[in-house]
């Protein structure tokens, strides 16, 4: 449980880094060859440590300490899930490892879905909002006067 927690936050800290470094940047000044390959030993262990080490140390916790193998039925609530081929009302059998790996695909789900977020706030990071102009019934702006 302590190196999984322990994982999950250390990936916060190391996505955290990600805007803190897009503000910095100005946008369109060419990178350096060291630059360059900082950024992509940085970007490579990042993907490393978000889809091996994290879901790789939830299995182990799931499998370990969890116990959530395959002889470990659900039977959920008040036996709703309890399969019928053990005299239950549900026509499935649902396994914990099932569930465990369930679990591993929303952990990709939810990094995939903050790595394409990543992305789109590194290549907006230099675009300017257009100010919103009001304009009058007739279809002309209003310009305040001043």
């Amino acid at each position: 449980m302590v190196a999984f927690v322990s994982s999950i936050l250390l990936a916060a800290v190391l996505l955290g880094f990600v805007p803190f470094f897009a503000k910095r940047r100005p946008v369109g000044t060419p990178l350096t060859w060291g630059e360059a390959m900082v950024a992509a030993v940085y970007s490579f262990f990042l993907m490393f440590w978000v889809y091996g080490v994290v879901p790789h140390l939830f299995l182990t916790y799931a499998d370990n300490e969890l116990g959530w193998r395959s002889d470990n039925i659900v039977y959920g609530p008040l036996d709703v899930f309890k399969p019928q081929a053990l005299d239950g009302p549900f026509p499935m059998t649902i396994s914990y490892q099932v569930v465990r790996d369930l679990l591993v695909v929303g952990i990709y789900v939810v990094f995939l879905g903050g790595q394409i977020a990543l992305w789109a706030y590194w290549q907006g990071r230099g675009e300017k909002k257009k100010a919103e102009v009001v304009v009058s019934d007739y279809g002309r702006p209003l310009v305040k006067q001043s």
